[in-house]
């Protein structure tokens, strides 16, 4: 398995969702564009699904 940055593993995470039309990225350098747009070829791996899942759960607002 590859290593995956937060940011790549949010945005994968966002482009699985099936109801999402459209995801946003914004970045300040090149090396993060780069890496954001890489994300869209990701497929996230079912136990990386699986925790960030069990983390909502959990936390299902985590900013009241």
């Amino acid at each position: 398995m590859t290593s995956l940055s937060p940011a790549q593993m949010a945005l994968a995470y966002v482009n699985s969702r099936p109801f999402v039309a459209s995801n946003l990225i914004a970045t300040t350098a090149l090396a993060q564009l780069e890496e954001n747009v890489a994300s869209v070829t990701l497929t996230l791996a079912d136990e990386v699904l699986a925790g960030i899942e069990a983390i909502h759960e959990r936390y299902p607002n985590p900013a009241p």
